[in-house]
């Protein structure tokens, strides 16, 4: 065996007692683990929401008969205004939240995390002008700004997910600008560079990976925020249009009604609580786990 093929069968080694390091790692972790099985039941809500919904072809129907109705066998989280079930809303609104989640984090995932490997390898004025422009948007409250442009552009989803993708971006530009310029000198680096190697090939192969576990953490704390941001513009009527069931929708709906429909507004509430904890609870775990220093650890030991 060449040293090539032997290098190439250490470092997959190493990479599969790190993966199951992390594994073991992320299950005995209670909170981390709990944070994944909270994320766990909203994915299966949303994917099997036809399935396991007790009424899923009336959540956009009126029913007057069935006008808020409290919590019975029937209808086990009760009715809303329209005589919708609320169960079956809730588990259709999982989908709206999912679908305005990861595509709003994966476009500001992929404009900031290039924008902050650029501004942070290379020094001179259009790096200067890009964490300018982030900074500008980071000025701003981002509720406020999220606001202000789904405003302008009207209630529907896609705006919704316009809104929070353009106020979002910049946190991973400086998370990512700040890690890129703390390992800008690194043994590592200034050997590429001495190799020859390209500059987008020192971003993409050498830096980017070294800082993944600060953008994977960051992404799924954001997660939880962005869900928050979107029932926020949601209950101001900024979110998906009625009769969609979006959850910061139906507990806007629900405010005359209180307190006598308390269910009304509890159970979109109470779904809401969950997921955003489910996204923040793993966010911490993995800011442990996927610590640096474990890696290090891992690899000296094997």
């Amino acid at each position: 065996m060449d040293l090539s093929t032997r290098g190439k069968v250490d470092r997959d080694g190493v990479e599969m007692e790190l993966t199951r390091f992390l594994i073991k790692k992320l299950v005995e972790d209670r909170v981390a683990l709990l944070g994944v099985m909270l994320i766990f039941a909203l994915f299966l809500a949303a994917f099997f929401a036809p399935v396991i919904a007790t009424f899923p072809a009336d959540v956009a129907e009126f029913h007057p008969k069935n006008r808020l109705l409290p919590p019975d066998d029937t209808f086990w989280f009760g009715t809303d205004r329209m005589g919708s079930d609320i169960y079956s809303r809730v588990l259709f609104g999982a989908r709206i939240t999912i679908t305005i989640a990861i595509i709003a984090i994966g476009v500001s995932v992929l404009v900031g995390v290039p924008v902050g490997l650029i501004a942070g390898y290379y020094h001179g004025w259009f790096s200067e002008m890009l964490m300018r422009v982030s900074d500008i948007f980071l000025a701003v409250p981002q509720i406020v700004l999220a606001i202000a442009i789904a405003q302008t552009l009207g209630p529907s989803i896609e705006n919704i997910i316009l809104a929070l993708s353009a106020t979002y971006w910049p946190f991973w530009a400086r998370l990512v600008y700040a890690e890129t310029r703390s390992i800008q000198n690194e043994t590592f680096v200034e050997a590429c560079i001495a190799l020859g190697a390209s500059p987008w090939r020192i971003m993409v192969l050498h830096i980017l990976p070294n800082i993944s576990s600060s953008i994977i953490v960051r992404t799924t704390i954001g997660m939880g925020g962005t869900i928050l941001t979107a029932a926020t513009l949601g209950f101001l009527g900024l979110g998906a249009p009625a009769p969609s069931p979006e959850w910061g929708r139906m507990i806007s709906e629900s405010r005359e009604f209180l307190p006598m429909a308390w269910w009304y507004a509890t159970v979109p509430g109470i779904a809401i609580f969950l997921v955003v904890m489910g996204f923040n609870l793993l966010g911490d775990g993995l800011r442990d786990i996927l610590d640096p220093r474990i890696r290090r650890s891992v690899s000296h030991d094997d």
